[in-house]
């Protein structure tokens, strides 16, 4: 069931970012940011798992971006901390130029709890993540970003989903 419901967000998501993406491409002088940067800026967790110390968490964020030559894809990673431990993720995600300076970004990885079944912004497990943000090139060499992070079945003893909002500035490098 929740293979399912994966399936079908993800295909929803996706299908919005691709299509903003071949209608971005249409317009001429939209040319989105290839600006690899790391950041860092606020994480709050939005959920709880209903067991005991699995609460939402308010914390912070650490981000980065590789982005790879030539194709509308990156790399990145992000820790997620506060609570008792912390949110290790490496993330691939698709880039879809929206404005000047500026992506929308979907894609998936796995969320990696330094101290499983102690809180963290994201969940008290390791578990698969699933991203949707915005970036944009706000002055020279400096990157606004914020996103969504959805934990499927992150909680310890729950059949729970974890949900996270990040915002922050970043240093492109």
């Amino acid at each position: 069931m929740k293979l399912t419901k994966l399936a079908a967000s993800a295909l929803a998501v996706a299908s919005i970012v691709l299509s903003a993406g071949i209608a971005s491409a249409q317009t001429a002088g939209t040319n989105g940011t290839n600006a690899n940067y790391i950041g860092a800026g606020v994480a709050a967790g939005a959920t709880s798992g209903g067991q005991g110390n699995d609460e939402a968490q308010l914390g912070g964020n650490i981000q980065g971006r590789y982005a790879m030559p030539n194709a509308p894809v990156s790399l990145r990673g992000s820790v997620l901390y506060g609570g008792d431990a912390a949110a290790i993720m490496p993330i691939v995600t698709y880039d879809a130029p929206i404005a000047r300076n500026t992506n929308v970004y979907f894609g998936g990885g796995y969320s990696f709890v330094t101290d499983e079944g102690q809180r963290t912004p994201l969940g008290n497990q390791n578990a698969p993540v699933v991203t949707l943000g915005i970036e944009s090139e706000v002055s020279n060499n400096v990157i606004a970003y914020g996103d969504t992070k959805w934990g499927i079945d992150a909680y310890r003893n729950s059949d729970a989903d974890a949900v996270s909002f990040q915002a922050g500035l970043g240093y492109r490098f």
